[in-house]
This record gives C-alpha cells, structure tokens and sequence, in this order.
C-alpha cells in the first residue's frame, strides 16, 4: 500500500528528498481509492503548502509542532504508557514483529515513531495485515488527528486519511471531547519535575523488561489510556 510511504514520508522530519518526491506523492494520494474524496484535497493542500518553501523555515515549524511537548510526540507507545517500564516491553514486542517480517530498522528511531510504523504498513504483502495493525493504533492516532484538528494544522489530513483506511474508533466522540477541553501542553514548563516522577525508558528497568515473551498474532496492541476509559464512563452515565 503505498499510500502509507506516502504518509509515512508527510509526517516525518522535511527533508529535501521529500519535496523533491512531492508530484509523485501527489499522484499515490490521487490514485488512492479508499480515501474520500476531502481527504484527498486535505492532503493535497498539505502537499501543496511545501513548494516554494525554505526547508529551513519547514523544519523549524515541525519541530516547533512536534518535538516541544508530549501531546503530539509522534511515538504511539507514550501515548499509551508514558514513560513506564510497560513501553519498554511493547517497545521490544513491537520490535520482534518488525524483525519477523524482516523489517530491519535502519533507523536512530525508536520503533514506535509513527512515519516508522507507517513505513513498516508500507512493506507488509497482506493489505489486511496492514489495515488491522493500523485499526488497533487507531485510539491514539484519532486523539493526535483531534488535537492538530483542535490547533488547525494542515497535518490533521494525515490522521483523517488514516482514519479513512483504517476506520474511527468506538470511542472517537470521547476522544474528540478529550482534545477540545484538554488546556496547554505544558510539557517543557514541568519537564524536570516529569523527569524525577517518571521510570526510566526504554529497555532500561532491568532484566524483566527485556524477558522474551510467547509471540502472538499481534504484539500492538494499542488500548486508551485511563482518561479515554473515565471520560467514555462518564458520557455513558450522562456526567
């Protein structure tokens, strides 16, 4: 499915290759039928915002969206599990299916960042393989396309076009209401007082972290974290 190298590539950190590959992307997106038709003008106005532009100035942007605070980082498992000993294990599961389908990383990034994961959907021979992995990331990934919703960012097209793929979660209008009325992200403002709170990441709690684990059918799987489960609780009991 190469639309997921397509948005695999939208959603990285820019760099000159990308722009230079941008008609190309442009015709995948066009080609693709599963994505409705607003989908696919979301993501050519996405596209169509990088010619012309200094990659400098587009870099800097990114990293102003992206890497300055917890409520969009691109990694799914810190969504899920903060910085606990449980990503470190979701991290090496995550790993081994990479490896098992011989999906070797080449690569500084961790192996939950996303445009990885998606590259990883990319390359998988079973379109249904790849469409369920991608259903099972969907609780988070709808809470990032909220909130870049919520900011008015362009980069909202690529979780809509997933959402298209893949389908919404159950939870997504609980998930919508989380991204509206949730404040600033504040992480810069606390980041040393995060870092005193929180366990040490990945791979690096001891040995029962790294204990290989009976491999199932899929080693992903992404469920809410607490609040998606309180706040659904809450509109069901009318509260």
């Amino acid at each position: 499915m190469l639309i997921f190298k397509v948005l695999s590539l939208l959603l990285s950190y820019p760099q000159a290759e990308m722009l230079e590959a941008l008609d190309e992307m442009a015709e995948v997106v066009d080609q693709e039928l599963r994505l409705s038709q607003p989908c696919k003008r979301s993501l050519q106005a996405l596209q169509a915002s990088y010619h012309g532009v200094d990659l400098l100035d587009v870099q800097e942007d990114y990293v102003a969206l992206f890497d300055r605070g917890r409520f969009l980082s691109l990694h799914i498992f810190e969504h899920v599990h903060g910085e606990s000993r449980d990503r470190g294990q979701a991290m090496v599961n995550l790993l081994q299916m990479y490896q098992s389908h011989g999906f070797e990383m080449d690569s500084r990034e961790l192996p939950d960042y996303l445009p990885l994961f998606l590259e990883f959907l990319s390359q998988l021979p079973s379109e249904h393989e790849a469409l369920q992995l991608l259903q099972d990331a969907m609780p988070v990934l709808s809470l990032l396309g909220a909130r870049l919703n919520e900011r008015g960012s362009q980069f909202a097209a690529i979780f809509d076009a997933l959402a298209d793929l893949a389908g919404e979660p159950e939870e997504i209008e609980t998930i919508r209401q989380q991204a509206a009325s949730e404040g600033d992200d504040e992480t810069l403002l606390h980041i040393d007082e995060i870092w005193e709170e929180e366990a040490v990441s990945f791979m690096a709690n001891g040995s029962d972290t790294c204990k290989s684990q009976t491999t199932v059918s899929n080693p992903i799987i992404i469920t809410p974290r607490e609040q998606f489960t309180q706040l659904r609780n809450q509109s069901q009991h009318g509260g």
